[in-house]
């Protein structure tokens, strides 16, 4: 039997539930600390009839829909098949298409709570800007390594999907090679460096809870089936 055939014929509700209390606390309590920390004058200027407060709190929002549904999407595959058994042969593209407008919407939103922001961090402009240029270099190694190394399907989580990306190496080229997890270590500085590009203190906010919340997913999420995809046991 297939490596992730025997996950599903051994699979328990507990295994697919493993580590996801953890995740709904902690992030209604991320959640409720970045809203408190944002910045939301009444006078604030818009952007497309939106706040850089309001914008910030809808990156926040886009954030956790999209590790909720890719938390359900991944143990529901990993354990029960779901979108095989929906989509058939189309259920990599179908989930691609869910997840990655979602994914878009995390530095968008952050750039445009960034660009409506009167709020400064400090007053340091040019120090702000020299540490954005120096943060987005290492970001977009990492997503040039993602493409081109990891490459997308694997990103999108392949291997919940199909036992050929099981069987694949590990990936020890470009930024892979300093880091076994580009994505959430090198590639979120991105994020701050937007942040400090505007000067934006909402944007900020946003760009530390992103990288925070995208480890709680790690570890609530990604890491026990990490562990259960990738282990020798077979019982």
């Amino acid at each position: 039997m297939s490596k992730l055939g025997t996950i599903r014929a051994n699979s328990t509700w507990g295994q697919i539930l493993e580590g996801q209390p953890q995740h709904v606390g902690i992030a209604i309590l991320m959640t409720a600390g970045a809203i408190s920390f944002l910045s939301c004058a009444d006078d604030a200027p818009k952007l497309l009839g939106l706040t850089s407060a309001q914008w910030a709190a809808t990156s926040i929002g886009l954030a956790v829909i999209h590790q909720v549904i890719v938390a359900f999407v991944f143990r529901l595959q990993l354990h029960r098949n779901l979108m095989n058994r929906l989509f058939g042969d189309s259920a990599m593209r179908v989930w691609a298409a869910i997840f990655m407008p979602l994914l878009i919407a995390r530095p968008l939103t952050v750039f445009m709570a960034g660009w409506a922001d009167p709020v400064a961090i400090t007053t340091y402009r040019w120090a702000e800007i020299g540490l954005g240029l120096a943060l987005l270099a290492p970001s977009v190694w990492a997503l040039y390594s993602v493409i081109v190394y990891f490459t997308l399907p694997r990103a999108l989580g392949g291997d919940h999907f199909r036992d050929t990306y099981v069987d694949m190496p590990m990936v020890n080229k470009g930024a892979f090679a300093f880091t076994g997890n580009a994505m959430y270590g090198l590639a979120f500085l991105g994020l701050w460096a937007i942040a400090l590009l505007f000067g934006s203190w909402n944007a900020l906010i946003v760009a530390l809870f992103q990288q925070s919340y995208i480890w709680v997913h790690m570890y609530c999420t990604e890491a026990p089936d990490m562990r259960r995809i990738y282990s020798t046991d077979d019982a």
